[in-house]
């Protein structure tokens, strides 16, 4: 048997290396202060931004020229470097909104591996994880910005707290495909 691997490594966040130091998401660990190590965007009204990601590749065993199986890695990234806040400006409340992001790529990283466990073995098996990759990535786009939008950046806490109500709650439905 031919064994061909072949690794795709694709970033949601543009710019990210394969050196540059991230971090993993996890149950058990919340992000501080400290993680916001990158520098403040001058002119900006922001006061805080998170950047964070999915990371995705995955190998390919062939025979004969044809995929017999697949082996992929889904990961949800934070990037410390590129992440940075105001620090007259961060608290309490406006850390939990920057966490709230990075579950927010957590719960998609899990829709994504929810998907990718459904899928079957084709020779079209490359193009049908591009393209469920570009559709993950669009809704998570659109998730981030309909979050930042309705809390007005973490000001409306009524919102807020609806917010880190569903998605704690999606986060449980797709427990089954949770980073480890």
């Amino acid at each position: 048997m031919i064994y061909k691997a072949l690794l795709f490594c694709l970033l949601f966040f543009n710019g990210a290396s394969n050196d540059e130091v991230t971090i993993s998401w996890t149950d058990d660990y919340k992000l501080t202060w400290d993680d916001f190590k990158g520098p403040i965007k001058p002119n900006t009204a922001a006061a805080a931004i998170t950047a964070s990601g999915i990371t995705f590749g995955y190998s390919v065993k062939t025979s004969n020229g044809k995929i017999v199986s697949f082996n992929p890695s889904v990961e949800a990234h934070f990037y410390p470097e590129k992440s940075w806040y105001i620090k007259e400006k961060g608290n309490a409340r406006l850390l939990a909104h920057e966490q709230l992001h990075f579950d927010i790529t957590e719960l998609h990283v899990r829709k994504f591996r929810a998907e990718i466990s459904k899928l079957s073995i084709t020779q079209n098996l490359r193009n049908e994880l591009s393209r469920l990759h570009q559709r993950i990535n669009d809704e998570l786009a659109i998730m981030q910005s309909q979050y930042d939008s309705q809390t007005d950046n973490s000001i409306n806490v009524k919102v807020q707290e609806q917010w880190e109500y569903l998605v704690a709650k999606a986060l449980k439905e797709f427990e089954a495909y949770k980073s480890e």
